[in-house]
């Protein structure tokens, strides 16, 4: 691998990363009612799990209540038994053909317990993070050795994937302020 390869793969590696921790923070339930909670609960789906984002629609009524709509009506009720069966502790309602889910407020002590798993959470993406830079390194050492890089193209590139991972450890940063504030707002 050249210089430019190393460069683009770890930016790559590592914008995966924020976007994998983005979209776990979206699963995770605050006061307020959002689709990304229930979006990738899976649902037993004529035999193929499926995720609720791809068989139904769902949508946001009230600012503490999500409506669930299935493409396919007769799945009312295993889209229903998901979202039991998925832990996020709320227990749906069958409207008909809808299924409404009503957010209880959370308490302090729910409040204080999700700020942890979400932090637990970034550090998991910053250590992510890391071994990509790890990794990237690696692959700079080797394309020394085989005579690809230079010591100063070496040493330029470990000075850019350095400030790529803070870069992106940052952003992680943020959407974790982001998350935290959210959770604490009552």
């Amino acid at each position: 691998m050249d210089y430019e390869e190393i460069v683009l793969e770890t930016a790559d590696k590592m914008e995966k990363c924020v976007e994998h921790f983005t979209h776990e923070m979206k699963g995770v339930r605050s006061g307020r009612a959002s689709p990304g909670l229930v979006e990738g609960i899976r649902v037993n789906y004529y035999g193929a799990q499926t995720p609720i984002g791809q068989m139904a629609q769902i949508s946001v009524p009230e600012p503490r209540q999500l409506a669930i709509k299935p493409f396919d009506a007769s799945q009312i009720q295993e889209v229903s038994k998901a979202i039991q069966a998925s832990g996020l502790g709320i227990n749906p309602a069958v409207d008909g053909k809808i299924i409404r889910l009503t957010m209880p407020p959370l308490s302090e002590e729910q409040r204080k317990k999700l700020v942890g798993l979400v932090k637990e959470k970034a550090e998991q993406s910053k250590v992510a993070i890391r071994a990509v830079r790890r990794d990237s390194n690696k692959h700079g050492d080797e394309a020394l050795k085989n005579r690809v890089l230079t010591e100063d193209d070496l040493k330029n590139l470990k000075e850019e994937i350095q400030e790529t991972t803070k870069e992106h450890e940052s952003k992680v940063d943020e959407v974790l302020k982001k998350k935290i504030d959210e959770l604490m707002t009552v």
